[in-house]
């Protein structure tokens, strides 16, 4: 039985975790993920859409097998989560995660790889990490961190306490706070709203933060003609500057375009 399912319909690819009752990230999802991350890097998809069946997102790592591994081993298991994880974060689409529940854990870390998260009214996330003696162990704090701050980050990993969907809404680390039964509809539209976007200039903009992320303002600075100036060649571009200086001359509200993503 497949931990996870992985679908594309049209520029959209879905993953969908599916290993019941807690959605628990193990060895058998872990290379399910690698297989669907090689497929998407591959593919023409446009966004990625990431979310759980159940009742929960996840509850995190499956711990089974840990406490009986050697430490080289169970150093070169979190490699592979921190590889593929961070695939994830690299992409060049928009990525969205879709959480309710229990999002704990490597599930919570897998979320903030994601560039936008929606999270149903009944979402808690947390690190429980800090209860069993060890840390967050694929870059989840510092990541909370990048969001919300260091002293919040902080306490969040220091204490293991779930924290709801709204006060992430609030510290800005959950972008969308929405009510259980209307998630999936909402996560649906914003993600077709995103492949229908202008791809090129989606992956520019990845690049500006990650640039950002890494060096700050300045290392951003230096780089930003060199990743924006080549959008103006592309069609999206073109398309949508002859959209808007028609607009102007005609006195016309500017139409909403969909891109074709080149």
């Amino acid at each position: 039985m497949n931990h996870l399912k992985f679908d594309i319909d049209g520029a959209v690819a879905m993953i969908t975790l599916t290993n019941p009752p807690q959605n628990r990230l193990g060895i058998q999802m872990l290379g399910e993920l690698e297989a669907a991350v090689d497929t998407i890097s591959n593919s023409g998809v446009r966004a990625l859409l990431i979310r759980a069946d159940g009742p929960d997102f996840s509850y995190g790592g499956d711990i089974t097998p840990w406490a009986g591994m050697k430490m080289a081993s169970l150093r070169a298991l979190f490699q592979r989560y921190m590889a593929v994880f961070n695939r994830i974060e690299s992409l060049p689409i928009p990525t969205v995660a879709a959480v309710r529940g229990t999002c704990f854990g490597g599930g919570f870390e897998l979320v903030l790889r994601c560039d936008i998260i929606v999270a149903a009214n009944s979402a808690r996330f947390a690190h429980p990490e800090q209860s069993l003696g060890i840390t967050t162990l694929v870059g989840g704090v510092y990541r909370v961190a990048e969001r919300a701050g260091r002293s919040f980050a902080a306490e969040l990993a220091f204490t293991s306490d779930p924290v709801s969907a709204e006060t992430l809404h609030r510290r800005g680390v959950v972008n969308h706070l929405v009510a259980e039964d209307a998630l999936d509809q909402e996560a649906a539209a914003l993600i077709r709203r995103l492949a229908n976007g202008p791809t090129r200039a989606h992956a520019a903009h990845k690049a500006m933060l990650r640039l950002w992320s890494l060096g700050g303002v300045q290392a951003a600075d230096e780089a930003i003609f060199d990743i924006q100036m080549p959008l103006f060649d592309t069609e999206d571009a073109k398309r949508g500057l002859h959209s808007a200086q028609d607009a102007l001359s005609r006195g016309v509200k500017r139409p909403v375009l969909d891109f074709e993503g080149c």
